[in-house]
């Protein structure tokens, strides 16, 4: 682990690592503060710069896409109702937090963004606090914000749009550091995640994400049941996006959108042989050779959090389709 904190990535905390506390979040040195939301530091000039946020159910007008994000910023406690989270006064550029985080736009600084227990349900963990990676900041303005003041007049805010840095500017996944320790090297060179092409482009890449959901479910597949094991006795299982990773779809990867699938049900998933119904049954779009090996619904673990938003995009993507040629 990193004796200090730094702009952008943290050596010891690889990309998907989740934290139970903020004080957790404060010693792996990803953060400044043990409440506040942006976090700071100061430049070589001396200047504060912003480093890290914290997205856990800020203001109302803050807006999580996974790969955009449209973050508020910061208010004196005192201008800030603490139950509905209403802004009594305009937010200030001045205000330190605003005015690190706002430098760090003009000086191209990459921002770390950590996702709370208590954020948008399509991409926060369950429990605790998960890094997700380097943003940009493309733009900092002024806004209004949906909601009015007290007495009923509009209230100025401080607005970051923040971009998903490329995943061959993240950091390297736990797999990918372990491989590259193996081999004598500091770091995996390539860290872009392989791509296989069948009749749709898959991801393929061990993420922490997939293997807290393999973990969960032991290794069993959730469509249809079965358990593979190897000689080894070790269950051998894949962690499936509903939402693909790659173009056009550009899908979190978040346990919310990651199945425990065997093999077969996840190239059956991909495409677009089975998908997920709103009551997590599961279809057969395309009837498999012999009997029926799917299970009327899915296995769904408490805990697991799999988001309905995405079960849908899967669906509808094939839908769209009518007989099309994938990824067109």
């Amino acid at each position: 682990m990193t004796s200090e904190r730094v702009v952008g990535h943290i050596v010891g905390t690889g990309l998907g690592s989740v934290l139970r506390r903020r004080r957790d979040v404060f010693d792996a040195h990803l953060h400044s503060d043990l409440q506040r939301g942006i976090s700071k530091l100061k430049d070589s000039d001396g200047a504060y710069v912003s480093d890290a946020i914290v997205l856990n159910g800020g203001y109302l007008d803050d807006d999580d896409s996974w790969h955009e994000i449209l973050y508020t910023g910061a208010s004196p406690a005192v201008d800030r109702d603490p139950q509905t989270k209403q802004l009594k006064a305009d937010q200030s550029w001045s205000y330190a937090d605003n005015a690190a985080l706002k430098l760090s736009f003009e000086r191209g600084y990459p921002i770390r963004i950590l996702r709370g227990h208590e954020g948008d349900a399509r991409y926060s963990p369950r429990e605790g606090y998960r890094y997700d990676g380097l943003y940009r900041i493309t733009q900092a303005r002024t806004g209004t914000s949906v909601t009015p003041g007290l007495s009923g007049e509009p209230i100025a805010i401080c607005q970051f749009v923040l971009e998903r840095l490329p995943e061959s500017d993240q950091e390297p996944t736990a797999l990918e550091s372990a491989l590259g320790e193996l081999a004598g090297f500091e770091e995996v060179e390539e860290r872009v995640p392989e791509t296989r092409t069948l009749q749709v482009q898959r991801v393929i890449r061990d993420t922490a994400a997939a293997r807290r959901i393999k973990d969960l479910y032991g290794g069993q597949c959730q469509v249809c049941g079965i358990r593979l094991v190897g000689a080894r006795a070790q269950p051998y299982c894949e962690g499936a996006h509903l939402k693909p990773l790659g173009a056009p779809h550009m899908g979190p990867d978040v346990e919310p959108n990651i199945l425990c699938l065997c093999p077969n049900c996840h190239v059956r998933l991909d495409l677009g042989a089975i998908s997920i119904g709103e009551d997590w049954s599961v279809i057969e779009r395309v009837p498999s050779a012999g009997p029926r090996t799917t299970l009327p619904h899915i296995l769904l673990k408490k805990g697991h959090g799999l988001h309905p938003a995405y079960a849908t995009y899967q669906r509808d993507w094939w839908d769209s389709l009518k007989g099309g040629r994938p990824g067109k």
